[in-house]
């Protein structure tokens, strides 16, 4: 099934809420250049994905792909667990 998606959104993010069934958030972290600064700053986005059975935990490193809306705010789902949270 992985195969035949093509052109889908992947992203590794940190789980930083599992109390919904079924769905965690995950918070995506990216650098952005500072426009005058040229510093390197984080930004950080929380997305909804859907866990279907429920396996992963609060600091659990992810990586999650797009998928077609299944809820009011789920456009992602786990796709693997990379690293366990300890």
């Amino acid at each position: 099934m992985e195969n035949i998606q093509k052109n889908k959104r992947e992203l590794i993010g940190l789980i930083v809420s599992d109390k919904m069934d079924k769905s965690v958030v995950v918070q995506v972290e990216r650098f952005v250049q500072h426009k005058i600064y040229k510093k390197y700053m984080k930004r950080y986005k929380k997305y909804h994905a859907h866990d279907e059975t429920n396996e992963c935990r609060i600091g659990d490193t992810v990586k999650i792909i797009e998928t077609r809306p299944l809820s009011k705010l789920k456009r992602f789902r786990i796709s693997e667990v990379v690293k366990r949270a300890v």
